[in-house]
């Protein structure tokens, strides 16, 4: 059976990534993008350049529209939802787009799955932000990191809610509706509430996805700024690490209806983001690097770890690159690729 994928935000970084894997094994895909993020149109030249003319269909336009949306999943097996708006600062100076992107546009994909009489699956990529500051839960400082004093294992899916910051919210009700549309009419989603992803084809900017962002920066002399102290913890996970996830996810749809799953590095892979990977750049680099610090910013959490083990369980599923070396990954693709990141 040639599966029908509809990628929604099908240019970014995890959207391109998981598109050129389904183009690999011969599935049909739809992407749907506005083409507004930063590097996406280079995304979208990469998938032309590695593809036949016409290996998959490019449909340019907004989640916002919803009779776009409406003819763009006719005959669509699977839904894999990725376009957002995905910065805490931007939500906070524009939250009224963040939220007609985020939840709006999450609602349109619901309704559009729900118009149809075969309800395709629908796979909803959200964020560790639901879980708010966690202001609650006691961690204690180490000389290069944080962590929590309780939860040895990392956050489980059960621990409560609270959404914070425009972000959080708008992702958060799609996180809710995407749930409870399972549970109402019956259509088969999955929710994945996602940690730190990194990998190739990630443009990351100073407000969103920093692990890229500071390997591009170091790579190209930009200036870097650590807001806090540099000892804030997260679980990273790589990139073909998480579309395992997201395959495993549709594959084993009996079982993951109606799920929600934490998905990240998990406690096995975690990083402060400065004290400790600034040391690992330091050595892909082979030089020290000079950076500046800054306030904390809003929001900001000292520690989030996923708890994994709901996914490993019910979905057979585990991180399985090791970090150091997909770390070392894109470093040489951004060493390689200067020319991506000439206008950046």
């Amino acid at each position: 059976m040639n599966t029908h994928n509809l990628v929604t935000g099908g240019a970014g970084f995890i959207g391109s990534n998981y598109v050129h894997r389904l183009l690999l094994r011969h599935e049909k895909v739809t992407i749907l993008d506005n083409l507004c993020r930063s590097g996406s149109k280079k995304n979208l030249k990469w998938l032309e350049d590695q593809f036949t003319a016409g290996a998959f269909r490019f449909i340019d336009g907004d989640i916002r529209d919803k009779d776009l949306l409406l003819q763009a999943i006719q005959g669509v097996d699977v839904i894999v939802h990725l376009a957002a708006q995905v910065a805490v600062t931007t939500s906070v100076t524009n939250p009224r787009e963040d939220f007609e992107v985020n939840a709006l546009g999450t609602f349109n994909v619901l309704e559009a799955a729900r118009s149809q009489d075969k309800h395709p699956l629908v796979l909803y990529a959200s964020t560790n932000k639901v879980y708010g500051n966690m202001e609650d839960i006691a961690v204690e400082e180490t000389n290069q990191s944080y962590r929590y004093v309780d939860y040895p294992f990392g956050i489980p899916e059960s621990y409560p809610l609270d959404f914070h910051s425009p972000y959080g919210c708008s992702k958060g009700t799609g996180d809710q509706y995407v749930h409870d549309y399972s549970r109402i009419y019956r259509i088969p989603t999955v929710v994945l509430r996602q940690s730190c992803i990194f990998g190739e084809h990630q443009f990351g900017i100073e407000d969103q996805g920093w692990v890229a962002w500071f390997i591009i920066a170091a790579i190209t002399g930009k200036p870097i700024t650590i807001y806090g102290d540099g000892k804030q913890v997260r679980d990273l996970l790589y990139i073909q690490d998480l579309l395992d996830c997201y395959d495993l996810a549709i594959m084993k749809i009996d079982k993951s209806a109606g799920q929600v799953f934490n998905v990240g590095g998990g406690s096995e892979n975690t990083l402060s983001v400065w004290k400790q990977f600034g040391k690992i750049l330091e050595k892909f680099l082979g030089q020290p690097l000079s950076v500046k610090f800054g306030d904390w910013r809003p929001g900001d959490q000292r520690v989030y770890v996923s708890d994994i083990r709901k996914a490993q369980g019910i979905l057979d599923w585990n991180p399985g690159y090791n970090l150091e070396e997909s770390l070392a990954s894109l470093f040489q693709w951004v060493k390689q690729n200067p020319h991506l990141f000439e206008t950046f």
